[in-house]
């Protein structure tokens, strides 16, 4: 009776064992390709970072990482899309400043909460955002713009990829800090819209360093200030908005890496730990640093903490400024 007792704890205590063994962890993760959805056009910021780290993160995975671009609505589309996506680990987000911290305050009817809907996997970085006007411009620099709008207020244009995004932010704030008025031209990304700045069909663009950087180097663009606290050492000899008449202004975008909540913990964990080795690789960082990114290393805590004030901070700013929607 006695070895009977113990056979039956056994038997008992394996099968507790076995349905206690999350669902997912009976397969082997990742057993088919991971689409990571950039919610925006390809040519920005964040489809770039994601097809640098994608690749790496397949391989390091063993296997492939396809980048879907879903554009619209400052990122909103893309996030939403993302947001009801089965959380098995097998679909990342490519979240950024407007889609998980200013949207919320700017979209009455957000089909996604950035905290709730998502948990954070890595921040990639941050980076400040220039202003830049086409290489046949009339405006040399930040006081000629400013210059103008006060001459005739909404008659300078200034694109933006898309309402709501960090481009249209840093517009809004300087006009509400200069007590200026343009015009907003959104695009449903950073690709097409510098590419009018380029063409003289728009005047200006505040866009990241990412995919304003190239732009700037060839002589497409002219860098008029930079919206950091202090100067870039990628642009050492670009002002900031600050040292251009605008005290106290500074906007920094940022980029990060999200999944569907509920995804498991352990996928998680894992998602977090490669993309931390990839963003460490010194090639990485070399180029990360050419973009004039600012890596975070920040554990996935801390950066739920820095995204919920994030939100915060944007909700105050939006108000202050009554910014509304176009």
């Amino acid at each position: 009776m006695k070895r009977r007792s113990l056979i039956h704890s056994a038997l008992a205590s394996a099968m507790t064992g076995a349905i206690a063994l999350p669902a997912w962890a009976q397969d082997k993760w990742p057993s088919k390709p991971i689409t990571y959805i950039v919610p925006f056009p390809a040519g920005g910021t964040t489809d770039i970072l994601g097809r640098l780290i994608g690749q790496k993160l397949g391989t390091a995975l063993g296997t492939t990482i396809v980048v879907d671009n879903k554009g619209g609505a400052g990122g909103s589309v893309g996030s939403e899309v993302a947001s009801r996506a089965p959380a098995d680990g097998y679909t990342l987000l490519g979240g950024t400043i407007s889609s998980h911290a200013i949207n919320v305050s700017l979209y009455p009817k957000l089909g996604y909460d950035p905290v709730k809907s998502f948990a954070p996997v890595a921040l990639i970085g941050s980076n400040p955002v220039v202003l830049v006007v086409g290489q046949n411009s009339p405006y040399k620099t930040l006081q000629d713009v400013l210059a103008a709008a006060r001459a005739k207020p909404k008659t300078i244009s200034s694109a933006s990829a898309g309402s709501g995004t960090s481009q249209h932010l840093a517009l809004e704030l300087l006009g509400f800090k200069s007590g200026t008025q343009f015009i907003h031209v959104p695009y449903k990304g950073s690709g097409p819209a510098i590419q009018d700045v380029i063409g003289g069909q728009v005047d200006m663009m505040f866009d990241t360093t990412v995919v304003a950087g190239p732009h700037i180097q060839s002589g497409k663009v002219r860098a008029l200030a930079v919206t950091s606290a202090k100067r870039l050492e990628s642009l050492p000899n670009v002002p900031t908005v600050a040292e251009s008449g605008v005290p106290g202004f500074e906007v920094v975008s940022w980029q990060a890496i999200f999944v569907p909540a509920g995804t498991p913990k352990p996928v998680i964990d894992r998602l977090h730990t490669e993309v931390t080795k990839i963003l460490q690789l010194p090639e990485m960082q070399d180029r990360l640093k050419v973009l004039g990114m600012q890596p975070s290393g920040m554990t996935t805590d801390q950066v739920s903490a820095f995204q919920k004030a994030e939100v915060e901070k944007w909700a105050q700013v939006i108000k202050a400024a009554n910014v509304k929607l176009e």
